[in-house]
């Protein structure tokens, strides 16, 4: 209802697109079955590297320049992540989306699957809530007014909130990252809640401070959409005021994650469609 009709994304500087086992040690950020999908992803962003240290791990996150348009300079916007390594699950446990997980537990520490900061960006302090969890009452201060907040506040109880891990930084061009990831009991609320109650194909539910109109991000590359991941890329259009906020919400399992990128004058297209990708990738 906080989509302007007849309106476009700001300029997002990518082509257009539609949108659309027991284990000893870390696992590397690869899954088997799902590995070409998310490399034709790689290939549209630019975002992830080649083989990383004999077969052990995948670095996905120190990119390799490409030869496709505007992402091929070195002035093309990429953050560096250090090298990106799952927890180790439990012995016997699968991942949050393995056939075998109906209800998409995430079995690891979910505050050890939060996308660290990039090289050089300055991190705000940790959560101030009991054993590094986010306060409720912290994530709902993102939002824009007191009624918006009672009523995310209600829904977030009637839906069984657990418990929130996030993590913030600002990089030295201004940018500031807020990562909220929200904890339910089985996919099947976080999916509801996201679908009925944040998301929709328009903008969010519940606008942040700062941000009034948005727009679906119709030109996030496609073969960085995840499957079994539900994702709603959205933009701030014009005009807007001194910042521009940038905004994603998707589900992972029983997970749904709150990316929000502001900056002033504008936030850039590829660093948001990084960070993005690389916390659906830890998640999935």
């Amino acid at each position: 209802m906080y989509a302007r009709p007849g309106t476009e994304p700001a300029d997002t500087g990518a082509p257009d697109g539609p949108a659309g086992t027991d284990e000893s040690g870390p696992e590397p950020l690869r899954r088997r079955g799902r590995m070409p999908a998310l490399l034709a992803g790689a290939a549209a962003l630019g975002l992830l590297s080649g083989l990383v240290g004999a077969g052990t791990a995948y670095g996905i996150s120190r990119m390799e320049r490409t030869d496709l348009p505007g992402l091929a300079t070195a002035s093309d916007g990429r953050w560096d992540y250090p090298e990106l390594v799952r927890p180790p699950l439990p012995p016997g446990s699968p991942g949050p989306l393995e056939a075998g997980n109906r209800a998409g537990t995430h079995y690891a520490d979910l505050r050890a699957l939060v996308l660290p900061a990039p090289r050089g960006a300055t991190v705000e302090p940790g959560p101030r809530g009991t054993d590094g969890w986010l306060p409720v009452e912290d994530f709902l201060a993102d939002y824009a007014t007191g009624e918006h907040r009672r009523e995310l506040a209600r829904k977030l109880t009637d839906h069984g909130l657990r418990h929130i891990a996030a993590r913030g930084w600002t990089t030295p061009d201004g940018t500031r990252t807020r990562i909220r990831l929200l904890r339910f009991d089985t996919a099947a609320v976080s999916e509801t809640l996201l679908t009925g109650d944040l998301a929709n194909t328009g903008a969010p539910a519940y606008p942040v401070r700062g941000a009034e109109y948005y727009a679906l991000d119709e030109t996030f590359p496609p073969g960085a959409h995840m499957k079994g991941v539900m994702l709603f890329p959205y933009a701030e259009i014009k005009p807007y005021g001194a910042e521009q906020v940038r905004q994603a919400y998707f589900s992972a399992g029983d997970t749904i994650a709150v990316i929000t990128q502001t900056r002033k004058g504008g936030v850039d297209a590829v660093p948001f469609r990084q960070t993005v990708t690389l916390q659906t990738e830890l998640l999935s």
